[in-house]
């Protein structure tokens, strides 16, 4: 097999344009020309990288509902306002306590006496202004203690707010630690590591027409318990004239079956048959070129690491889904391992085969498909990748069939031999190589 072969098969883009140009034929059927429209790319729901698009607004004591769960405020705000919180808590509360130190000096008379009078015992010592009474409740939260500034039992005051403060400097330290610990454990960030084809594709499988796209883990950790959902939303109208924006249609990926828990060490594609229960069984072609949805894909399971649940989401418009295409293989075999090459990972190639009407025609219309035993794409590229490693062994195979004898026991070898070698070269890639 020749490495230069001219490719049949037309490889696309994983970017698309925002706007496509389409085609609509005239209306009531007058005249042969086309009329061409441009279709303005609706707002997504999901972004690519998971982002929903919904931004919140008049929310009534939306600040007193996010100061309850103080919590889960801390965790989801970005890091330049945890570390201003951060440090505005230990501040407040080191001035707070510092202020009641100085204040009891004040009432207790401390202040007046800054010389240190034999006679009189201060309540804490050494503390002869606000200064010292905030340096003295730092060393008492953070337990320094330079051994310079210490209270006394002259004031039972001081001494049960030396004890307060420590209490509440320990709760300070157990929530800011335990806030910045699960912001920073946080499963979110595992799922930039997860990815998801840049289009989607529909193409015969195993007779049916099929809605597909792939999804990937560029980690050696595994995703445990990992399982695919997905989700359509358009626009709809009810029967009785109500507008929903948004509605949103469970797209069945297997669930029935357990399709829908995958095993993902390796890139997988994702599968939904479009039969009659898919909201796409009367979408064709042409129908997909005009149509106004989004198709939003979940992928969720929990992190091995940490055994946190994450979840990793995308979108693709109609726009990106192309019709008649199949995804490059990406998996290979090699002598001891199994090779993903994610350079093939977003990339498509076109199968003219794959008809245009929708699936509800073709089981109207009992549409036939070609042979199955049609050679494809996947089988082209698998011998191509194979061809080298076949070069290798006819060198070697021809330099034994010339060390062979031409008597007649080493002729019948010699026929035998050369059977084998023409049957080898012919001989079909394993699945998994395919």
């Amino acid at each position: 097999m020749s490495v230069g072969r001219i490719n049949r098969y037309s490889i696309v883009s994983s970017e698309e344009e925002g706007l496509r140009l389409t085609t609509m034929h005239g209306m009531n059927g007058f005249g042969n020309g086309k009329i061409h429209t441009r279709r303005k790319c609706r707002n997504r729901f999901v972004k690519k990288n998971g982002q929903c698009n919904v931004q919140f607004a008049n929310m009534d004591d939306k600040s007193q509902r996010y100061m309850a769960d103080i919590f889960t405020t801390c965790v989801d705000i970005r890091w330049r306002w945890m570390l201003v919180v951060f440090t505005l808590v230990f501040v407040i509360s080191w001035l707070a306590f510092g202020l009641a130190f100085w204040v009891i000096a004040l009432l207790h008379g401390d202040l007046d006496n800054p010389a240190g009078d034999d006679n009189f015992t201060p309540c804490v010592l050494q503390v002869n202004g606000f200064v010292a009474a905030f340096l003295f409740s730092i060393e008492t939260q953070s337990t320094i203690g330079y051994g310079y500034r210490c209270v006394t039992e002259e004031c039972p005051v001081a001494v049960f707010m030396v004890v307060f403060q420590s209490i509440v400097g320990c709760i300070i330290d157990c929530f800011m630690i335990g806030a910045i610990m699960a912001k920073m454990a946080r499963p979110k960030k595992r799922a930039q590591t997860l990815l998801f084809s840049h289009n989607a594709v529909i193409a015969m499988r195993d007779g049916k027409l099929c809605l597909m796209w792939r999804v990937g883990n560029l980690r050696k950790s595994h995703i445990v318990e990992a399982h695919v959902r997905a989700q359509l939303i358009k626009p709809r109208i009810t029967d009785e004239g109500e507008y929903i924006p948004l509605d949103q249609i469970d797209i069945n990926v297997g669930f029935d079956k357990g399709l829908d828990r995958i095993f993902l060490v390796s890139p997988i594609t994702i599968l939904h048959e479009i039969d009659e229960e898919s909201p796409l069984f009367g979408i064709s072609k042409q129908d997909l070129e005009t149509a106004d949805f989004e198709i939003v894909v979940i992928l969720e399971g929990m992190v091995e690491a940490t055994a946190m649940t994450t979840q990793a989401r995308s979108s693709y418009l109609a726009s990106e889904i192309l019709w008649g295409h199949r995804f490059e293989p990406v998996l290979f075999e090699e002598k001891n391992l199994y090779k993903v090459d994610y350079s093939h990972f977003h990339k498509t190639y076109e199968v003219p085969s794959t008809p245009r009407c929708s699936a509800k025609d073709m089981v109207e219309n009992k549409f036939l498909m070609p042979s199955s035993n049609t050679f494809c794409y996947e089988n082209e590229l698998a011998f191509l990748n194979r061809d080298e490693e076949e070069e290798e062994d006819l060198g070697g195979g021809s330099r034994a069939l010339a060390n062979l004898s031409p008597d007649r026991n080493s002729r019948h070898e010699f026929e035998r031999l050369q059977t084998t070698r023409a049957l080898d070269q012919r001989s079909y890639r394993r699945e998994s190589e395919i």
